[in-house]
């Protein structure tokens, strides 16, 4: 008994000895320890919206991706599988509205694009045939081309941003003249970016990592520059979720993840504290 109170103290005096190493020697041991837990402790931007959708047993199949229609509040969301609605149509508070399961063959992407005079849904299918109307580049590892394209979104000053998934990086050019104007590489050593979107302010890049399972936060460039990927903060999801594409509310600053390993869509609702310019 006496050996184990000899052993507890020592233990105890090693640890003290560790902690005043640190404060004053700089260890890096402990100091990659206390900033790993100063990093998940921290707040996190956004949080899960636990009751959306109402009813999740509409997703019967693969939920490929998710587009969301700001003006008319709607959330379309395709799914791939055999005898089963290929389009679901929700409202941003997660009831269901409708569905269909004709002139989509094979879903791999969606848009949504209203008007005030009018509702428009692009659907990419992979499985019908299509006519090319518009490209740019080839299949490579330089500037302008592309290994697996997987994502594209434009920006408010005209950037278009394209999730070069293949390459591991994101890669930019200028919407009216396709002018390559640079990439982001650095944030995507592991695993290359699956969707790319913009928070409805601009500020904010969100970059879906599908085999990490991993969406990241990353601050949008000012005008004029494109520079390198700057994280503000990671949102890890369950192993195997798997996040395809997303897309944010223009109104509510929401992001909603197409999941094709857990064949759902999840919510996730930004906190005020972060962005104080919109919210749900």
């Amino acid at each position: 008994m006496a050996r184990f109170w000899v052993c507890l103290a020592g233990a105890g005096f090693f640890l003290t000895l560790l902690v005043l190493h640190s404060r004053f020697c700089g260890s890096p041991v402990l100091r990659k320890f206390v900033f790993q837990i100063s990093w998940r402790t921290k707040e996190i931007p956004y949080r899960l919206d636990v009751g959306w959708p109402k009813h999740s047993e509409y997703f019967t199949g693969t939920t490929f991706c998710v587009a969301i229609d700001s003006l008319s509040g709607l959330v379309y969301i395709a799914q791939r599988g055999d005898n089963i609605p290929k389009v679901l149509v929700f409202t941003e508070d997660g009831y269901f509205l409708r569905s269909w399961n004709y002139t989509v063959d094979t879903p791999h992407g969606i848009f949504a694009a209203s008007t005030l005079h009018e509702q428009s849904v692009w659907i990419t299918d992979v499985g019908s045939d299509f006519m090319m109307l518009w490209l740019h580049g080839e299949r490579g590892t330089g500037p302008a081309k592309f290994n697996i394209p997987h994502s594209v979104t434009v920006d408010s000053s005209g950037r278009v941003w394209v999730a070069d998934r293949g390459n591991k990086r994101i890669q930019v050019f200028d919407k009216d003249t396709g002018e390559w104007l640079g990439a982001w590489n650095n944030c995507f050593t592991e695993e290359g970016p699956s969707s790319v979107r913009f928070t409805p302010d601009g500020k904010y890049v969100i970059v879906a990592q599908l085999d990490l399972s991993r969406l990241l936060l990353a601050a949008a460039p000012p005008v004029g520059s494109i520079g390198n990927c700057s994280v503000i903060g990671t949102i890890q999801l369950a192993d195997q979720v798997l996040p395809h594409l997303l897309d944010v509310s223009g109104k509510t600053g929401a992001i909603y993840v197409a999941e094709i390993g857990a064949k759902q869509v999840q919510k996730y609702v930004p906190m005020n504290s972060y962005f104080p310019s919109f919210g749900s």
